[in-house]
């Protein structure tokens, strides 16, 4: 049954378009949710992958670090240990060392107050474990040092060992020491040369198998004569072993055999030096000191060993220990201070060799050093202190955080392949989806909504074609079944159409013939001051307003809403997504985060926020956005700003902007826009209970919509 006062044929075709746009609006909104459901899934499968990756990185980086924490002490540890021993110590009491070539040769500090040169096998013994010899290509060793004990006397002492044959001895008495086998020294200090020769004269074994004699030291360069004393604490011994160097030639009377000798040599210099009253040892120009040590034999022949010779091995010295570093690893040697020394001095420092590290991503390379891991920021140090003869060392080991990161970002540039290939299958399969299922399920939410548009269109008739999204899946149904449902639905309101045009002609008529009878009793009546005017007056307006051309603003003004409990949060980002779909892009709606209920009606709402978003569109710079806020205090109005950037409204017409026929635009375009939008969001608030406004700001216009916040049942509410 159609209201009264209202036709059928119109009732029935309002009937339809109403459910229409009901069935197409909820659906709407069910696609665009499916998409951004699939969308957000391969979304948050990549970033899972990602973090999953990101997540081992930063978990191996703490292992990592904690490894070469772990590393470090061990390390340090090792190369205290080696330096403990007496070769490390000789290393610490010559840091020098290992800056200068091993010839000619210089004096070291032993680790040792002395040397017991007389005994072959104690002498031995001390310079293989001080390890102070050189080595030279032939076979040959040799070192000369000083004790570190000055009370022990200044001597230098010579320790080595050659091959050659069978000795020839100097005779008692014999004035020509070119005769036999001899040890010429010769030490260079302070700008002072000192020459000895030393014959080798032969004594009992004393239960040594092999040649035992003594080294006789005579100055070198003064004649010898019967009267000619040997140099008083001149000392040197020579061994020669029996067995030959090679077992091949052991039957062989003239195989070369090893020989050692162990000579101290009396420094007046030095000497002298122990007589202060604050004696320094060892000496500070030690490692200016020179010595050269030439084993001759009988004869003119040249040297069977000579110090000077090229390619003599270095002992152990601080400098070897640059093996034991990682790249990145620093070592360095103090002196610590004692009453005589001062502050500490730094004898040594070693860096690590660098080495070529595999090539890196530079972004892993600074992903991996921005991930947080508690302490390596922190510089990693080791430090160890070790007691010398002359003070205490301190040894300290720094490593380098960054060579973690390095090796680190190595091993991740090669895993990123791996990483890379899962997020490219991630996107072949939304590609995949994207390409079957999402594309066609948008065109078919963009053709729904084009329906909404056609059946508000003059002849309420909706034309859309979904012959190309037809197929036998789910989508190709859904389609069918729309396209069946709008055919059905076109043909209902055209014949709604046709029999609402004939309702109206027969209500043109029946009005046309009351409105000449009243026309004549007016002209029967034209005498203003005629009683029964006044009546023929109101009855010819009553039939005018029935079934005449009512105004547009009255019909509006007499407009039903039904009002209802409406979440304006979900409301309003509705209105902002489907936005696009009303030709207005770009526009953004910032959330509260919590519903917010109103008491209003949906369409209404929704016209009126149209409206404005409408006179928004046509003011606003290209590009820009049109921004939606929403406001609700715990208690109070909920009030929804919307914004956009643009010239601001005139002040004269600032206050009469909301009533009908008022428009902002150019004359030009006063056909187009009758200022009737701005009066419907007015007296469309008005009647849900709000209130609307407007006002200039410094980047544009803004309009203020208020509504109570309320949960109370939807009521109806008539004007």
């Amino acid at each position: 049954m159609s209201p009264p006062g209202r036709p059928k044929g119109e009732y029935r075709s309002a009937q339809h378009e109403g459910a229409l746009i009901s069935w197409l609006r909820l659906p709407g909104r069910v696609p665009f949710r499916l998409r951004v459901f699939f969308r957000g899934a391969f979304a948050l499968l990549a970033l899972a992958t990602l973090a999953l990756a990101v997540n081992v990185l930063q978990d191996e980086k703490e292992r990592s670090h904690l490894n070469y924490a772990e590393g470090l002490h061990k390390n340090q540890a090792q190369i205290a240990a080696r330096l403990r021993h007496p070769t490390g110590q000789l290393a610490l009491l010559n840091p020098g060392l290992a800056q200068r070539p091993a010839t000619p040769l210089h004096p070291l500090v032993l680790p040792f107050s002395a040397i017991d040169f007389d005994d072959r096998n104690k002498a031995q013994q001390a310079a293989e474990m001080a390890g102070c010899l050189l080595q030279y290509p032939d076979g040959s060793t040799l070192c000369a040092a000083v004790g570190n004990n000055p009370y022990a006397g200044g001597f230098i002492y010579i320790i080595g060992s050659f091959a050659s044959g069978p000795l020839a001895a100097h005779l008692p008495g014999e004035l020509d020491l070119a005769r036999s086998h001899r040890v010429r020294i010769t030490v260079t200090l302070r700008g002072q040369t000192y020459r000895w020769i030393a014959p080798f004269e032969v004594l009992d074994d004393g239960g040594f198998t092999g040649v035992r004699g003594r080294l006789t030291g005579f100055v070198d360069g003064v004649p010898v004569t019967p009267s000619t004393r040997p140099v008083r604490d001149f000392r040197g011994w020579l061994w020669q072993e029996g067995r030959c160097v090679d077992p091949a030639r052991a039957d062989d009377a003239d195989c070369a055999k090893r020989s050692f000798m162990s000579v101290r040599l009396p420094v007046e210099v030095f000497r002298d030096a122990l007589f202060q009253k604050r004696p320094v040892w060892p000496p500070p120009d030690l490692d200016q000191v020179v010595v050269r040590v030439q084993v001759l034999a009988p004869g003119e022949a040249p040297p069977l060993f000579d110090s000077d010779a090229q390619g003599a091995v270095l002992p152990f010295s601080l400098a070897d220990l640059q093996a034991l570093l990682l790249p990145g690893e620093t070592l360095s040697v103090r002196k610590l201070a004692t009453s005589a020394d001062g502050a500490p001095r730094e004898l040594f420092r070693l860096v690590g060799a660098s080495d070529n590290a595999e090539p890196s991503s530079p972004w892993l390379d600074r992903l991996i050093r921005r991930l947080p891991v508690d302490g390596f920021d922190a510089p990693i140090e080791a430090r160890e202190l070790i007691a010398t003869p002359l003070g205490r060392h301190e040894i300290v080991l720094t490593g380098d955080v960054r060579t973690v990161n390095q090796g680190l970002a190595a091993v991740a540039t090669r895993v990123s392949w791996f990483v890379s290939a899962m997020l490219l299958a991630v996107l072949l399969t939304w590609l995949a989806i994207e390409l079957r299922i999402i594309r066609r399920i948008t065109l078919l939410t963009k053709r729904a909504a084009s329906v909404s548009t056609g059946v508000r269109a003059a002849d309420g008739l909706a034309s859309v074609d979904l012959s190309d999204l037809r197929g036998s899946d789910e989508l190709g149904v859904l389609a069918q079944g729309l396209q069946d449902l709008l055919h059905r639905v076109n043909e209902d309101l055209r014949r709604e159409q046709i029999r609402a045009e004939q309702e109206k002609d027969m209500w043109h008529a029946v009005g046309h013939e009351i409105l000449s009878p009243l026309q004549s009793l007016m002209a029967l009546h034209a005498e203003p001051a005629d009683p029964s005017r006044r009546y023929v007056s109101r009855m010819l307006q009553a039939v005018r307003v029935l079934y005449g051309n009512a105004s547009p603003s009255e019909a509006i003004a007499t407009t039903t809403l039904q009002l209802q409990a409406l979440d304006l949060e979900e409301f309003l980002a509705n209105v902002a997504a489907n936005a696009p779909y009303m030709g207005i892009e770009q526009v953004v709606f910032v959330a509260t985060g919590r519903p917010v209920r109103v008491r209003a009606d949906e369409y209404s709402l929704e016209e009126a926020v149209t409206h404005v978003l409408r006179n928004a569109e046509r003011f606003r710079p290209a590009g820009t956005p049109i921004t939606i806020t929403l406001e609700a205090p715990t208690d109070g109005a909920a009030s929804v700003r919307i914004h956009n950037p643009g010239p601001p409204i005139a002040e004269q017409i600032i206050d009469t902007i909301f009533e009908y026929g008022v428009s902002g635009s150019p004359e030009g375009e006063l056909g187009a826009h009758r200022g009737q939008g701005l009066f419907v969001a007015k007296t469309y608030m008005a009647k849900m209970g709000g209130t609307i406004s407007a006002r200039n700001v410094a980047d544009g216009v803004e309009f203020t919509l208020t509504l109570p916040q309320t949960a109370a049942r939807a009521s109806k509410v008539k004007a």
